[in-house]
């Protein structure tokens, strides 16, 4: 029974790290683009929802209200202002930029909220749990997968069934032909970018509520958002899931064989599926 129970829970983990992993999907899937500063502006959202929430005396939960809009607008100005200028056939300019970009807001956190950990405070919730037989499940454990679940279903449906996601599709394919078809590149790699924070926001307050974080963490989650993405295969918004998802269970089986084996089984099992598998497990049909 605790095998089943370390299974369950790393399945639910998993939901968490598809949350990491869904904004670099998006962003690799439409501009190649990979984004160092991914994990730093997760936790940069955290520490806005801190902001929010005490500030305002507000739930972390109703924080998303003003944090996703506001992490969208620096994603569309970010874009726009200055990873637009580095794209192109050399894809180092956007690695050193997005580098740079990790440095500085580390270093701002840590002089505007210094090094101590931080949690966001989401109240009962916590710590609620419902039976599932004779395993107990965690209330926001259950929430976090389910907003995972929702949102790279939404991303999935906004890119196969909408305008935007037709401009995405067509933009990432051939950028030349859909500029002479009347599409603004600049334009919509802002719009990309903006959901991808957007995203990362959600990810970032769910983070806040799960466990403490610092200005330095923002590098394992990013770590963890590039194990899920590359096992579930690049630019797959559902194999995102299913990364994140093997590498939760790797993680809480590793941790139920030894505790100190918790993020090395989460690595080999990455390792073991690139060496098998280069292109993950359910890569995207070109």
């Amino acid at each position: 029974m605790d095998w089943l129970n370390a299974i369950l829970q790393g399945t639910l983990l998993g939901g968490l790290y598809a949350m990491f992993a869904a904004g670099l999907s998006l962003i690799f899937g439409v501009m190649r683009l990979v984004n160092i500063a991914h994990g730093d502006l997760i936790v940069l959202s955290a520490y806005l929802a801190l902001t929010v929430a005490v500030g305002l005396g507000l739930n972390p939960m109703l924080a998303l209200v003003i944090v996703v809009p506001l992490m969208a607008a620096i994603g569309y100005a970010l874009q726009r202002l200055v990873l637009n200028r580095t794209m192109g056939d050399d894809i180092l300019p956007p690695l050193l930029v997005t580098f740079g970009l990790s440095v500085i807001i580390q270093n701002a956190l840590l002089t505007v909220y210094t090094a101590d950990p931080q949690k966001l405070n989401a109240g009962a919730i916590e710590t609620a749990s419902v039976p599932l037989g004779p395993l107990t499940v965690g209330i926001m454990p259950v929430i976090v997968f389910a907003a995972a679940v929702g949102v790279i279903g939404l991303l999935q449906w906004m890119f196969y069934h909408t305008a935007l996601g037709r401009a995405f599709r067509a933009t990432s394919d051939r950028q030349d032909i859909a500029q002479l078809m009347g599409l603004n590149r600049a334009h919509v790699f802002g719009l990309a970018m903006a959901i991808c924070l957007a995203v990362t926001a959600l990810a970032g307050v769910f983070l806040g509520m799960r466990t403490s974080f610092d200005p330095a963490v923002g590098g394992t989650r990013l770590i963890f958002g590039f194990e899920a993405v590359i096992i579930g295969g690049l630019g797959n918004l559902w194999g995102t899931l299913a990364g994140g998802v093997i590498l939760g269970v790797a993680q809480t089986v590793g941790a139920k064989i030894h505790p100190g084996f918790q993020i090395l089984a989460g690595h080999i099992v990455f390792l073991l599926i690139l060496a098998v598998r280069p292109r993950g497990l359910f890569p995207r049909m070109d």
